[in-house]
């Protein structure tokens, strides 16, 4: 790992596409996640009062319009999707058998799989007739 003289973080990587992708991906989602969390914190806390907010008030109210479903949607695909590639990179850094770093990140992509299919199923067919 090379750290960088500037910032005394991780360099930007040198290797394959797929590695720069991720060191970009990880930084926009990092910014893109501040954002939507801070915006889904201040909405759901600060306009409406929590303490109303039951399972009604989402299918209700909040997802009977789309662009909610969308937001909520994009918000759980980049937590997931970022939390993914972070656990990626530590297993990388710490897991030096290449047979353990091929099953760790086998698991890890399957249960990144799941956690997407279900989320999406979830937030998709949430309040849909015969749901």
């Amino acid at each position: 790992m090379q750290i960088s003289p500037k910032s005394k973080g991780r360099a930007k990587p040198s290797g394959s596409r797929v590695e720069i992708f991720i060191w970009y991906f990880m930084r926009l989602s990092g910014v893109a996640l501040f954002v939507l969390a801070l915006a889904h914190f201040s909405i759901l806390h600060f306009i409406y009062d929590p303490s109303k907010e039951t399972a009604d008030f989402i299918l209700g109210q909040r997802w009977s319009e789309l662009f909610w479903r969308v937001n909520d949607w994009l918000l759980l695909t980049l937590v997931v999707l970022h939390s993914t590639f972070g656990v990626r990179t530590v297993v990388n850094d710490y897991l030096h058998s290449p047979r353990g770093r091929v099953i760790t990140l086998s698991l890890l992509y399957i249960l990144t799989l799941l956690l997407l299919a279900g989320g999406t199923m979830a937030v998709a067919s949430a309040g849909a007739p015969g749901a």
